[in-house]
């Protein structure tokens, strides 16, 4: 058994405190569902955590599973959940075993099929009932449960049980959620569009986030808006009216970094001709979202370890601690668990940051809210570059959700700016025609049975418009300079003025 110091334990107990805090400023059940099941796989490093509630009135079972981060189908844990949870109600005590596959407390082989090892499970009590369980799986590759890990989720579980019985009445009784269509309307008015099962899951973490001054990580591929997502938690927090300071620590030198962070005094390095306040104090009050915390280098990480402890900052050439209230939200694209084993990341950091985790779907887990975004996209271009555009062709939208976004969002915002621009000010409908030549070939193959839409035109006629098309993006490209257009068409100035005159083109 791991001997854990005085450090770790307080560390835990800090976490539990946390933990109570958080549950205490939310009021939706699935929410808290959520909130518990994905506290308790991080803090415990399970790879999948279940929760079981049993509803008092009708008997029914309602059950939450989440995998590494994300929810998932419950149906393929159904056995694990049946035979483990049974047995905690039936015994009424917590369960471990270091392998569940060879357990004496179940028939023979009944898990042999299962990629599933240590399991330990604890009761949910709430005035002295069972009110359901909370199970935790690994693999054998990701390490035993151990005794203290079973007396950590069993007072996990005693903090959670209240809250989750209280939240069930009082949705029951009393709080009605808001309308999926009144969500959707909300977020749109803040720039977050969709209306899929994911979005719609999203948005309600973002809401409860917002109810609650705690300290958010989102984490998502690069491309999902995670910044659009931190703007909207201030925009409806109790901060709203505070600063919203934004820094993505990629971006910035390691070596400026620190001053960037927490400010400078005159005279502090060379070129510090001015005392200057660091984007933490700049954000006082309110909220810091620090982009690609992952990037953040190891030395930097244990500075604002400490003002995540201490609430104070260092300014750089100066011995006096400046006090901060400031609410950080992070975001990153990386797996901060894999960094933490590679020592890229401080574990004790990221427990501080991983109070409220929401994870960012990407656009390819969100293909029904492809055409949402694409028109969308389509009509802010349109407007910026006064065209006439206004819809897509039913094939060329469909191969909009049928391809992959490896840039997500941001990905396909480019996509159709590029469509926008290729179009003829006249244009009312893009189809798939319009395509660069690089997306063609995945077009036929995507939708071999869509043929081009049907042709009103003449071949010649065709060939003029793309002609004219490529022509007049060329000229704007090259603000009308004719000289510089035709060397960027590889063809003569004179065989440029020839096919303008031919084709009617004026500058508009």
């Amino acid at each position: 058994m791991t001997t854990e110091s005085f450090e770790q334990r307080y560390q835990k107990l800090e976490r539990l405190v946390e933990f109570a805090e958080l549950l205490g400023q939310q009021r939706d059940f699935d929410e808290i569902l959520r909130v518990v099941t994905q506290q308790a796989a991080s803090l415990l490093r399970a790879e999948t955590a279940l929760i079981m509630i049993i509803n008092p009135g009708t008997q029914q079972t309602i059950k939450t599973v989440f995998k590494e981060g994300q929810e998932t189908s419950p149906h393929r844990y159904h056995t694990a959940h049946e035979q483990v949870c049974g047995w905690v109600i039936k015994n009424n005590q917590a369960f471990l075993t270091p392998n569940i596959k060879t357990d004496a407390r179940f028939r023979k082989e009944r898990f042999k099929d299962f990629a599933i090892k240590s399991v330990m499970c604890a009761p949910l009590r709430a005035e002295s009932i069972i009110i359901g369980s909370i199970l935790l799986l690994n693999k054998a590759q990701s390490g035993e449960f151990e005794e203290n890990d079973l007396a950590y989720l069993q007072k996990l579980g005693a903090i959670a049980a209240p809250f989750l019985r209280n939240a069930q009445k009082l949705q029951e009784y009393f709080v009605a959620p808001l309308p999926e269509a009144a969500l959707l309307t909300k977020y749109e008015n803040l720039g977050l569009l969709g209306k899929s099962k994911k979005f719609i899951e999203l948005l309600q973490a973002i809401e409860a986030a917002a109810r609650c001054d705690v300290r958010v990580l989102l984490e998502g591929q690069s491309g999902v808006g995670k910044e659009l997502i931190a703007r909207a938690i201030h925009r409806l927090s109790g901060r709203s009216e505070q600063p919203f300071i934004a820094i993505d620590c990629g971006a910035i030198p390691a070596s400026l970094l620190e001053s960037e962070l927490f400010g400078h005094v005159k005279g502090a390095f060379t070129g510090a001709t001015s005392d200057r306040k660091g984007l933490l104090e700049e954000a006082h009050h309110g909220t810091l979202f620090m982009d690609e915390i992952a990037n953040l280098p190891y030395e930097m990480q244990a500075k604002l370890l400490r003002v995540l402890q201490e609430g104070e900052i260092r300014v750089v050439g100066s011995n006096r601690p400046r006090k901060v209230e400031v609410r950080i939200i992070s975001a990153c694209s990386a797996p901060l668990r894999k960094m933490i084993e590679e020592r890229k990341f401080r574990e004790d950091l990221f427990y501080r940051l991983h109070v409220y985790p929401i994870n960012v779907p990407s656009l390819n887990e969100r293909g029904e809210d492809i055409p949402v975004l694409a028109n969308s996209f389509l009509r802010k271009f349109a407007r910026q570059q006064s065209k006439a555009v206004e819809s897509f062709h039913g094939a060329l939208l469909q191969f909009m959700q049928q391809r992959k976004w490896a840039g997500n969002i941001r990905e396909l915002e480019n996509f159709v700016e590029r469509l926008v621009t290729l179009a003829a000010p006249e244009m009312t409908e893009l189809d798939s025609r319009i395509l660069p030549p690089e997306f063609q070939k995945e077009f036929k193959k995507l939708a071999p049975s869509h043929d081009t839409p049907p042709l009103h035109k003449t071949l010649q006629q065709s060939l003029d418009d793309y002609e004219e098309q490529l022509i007049r993006q060329a000229l704007s490209e090259n603000d009308w300079n004719q000289r510089k257009a035709a060397r960027a068409l590889q063809i003569s100035e004179g065989t440029l003025r020839y096919k303008i005159e031919k084709l009617g083109i004026v500058k508009r």
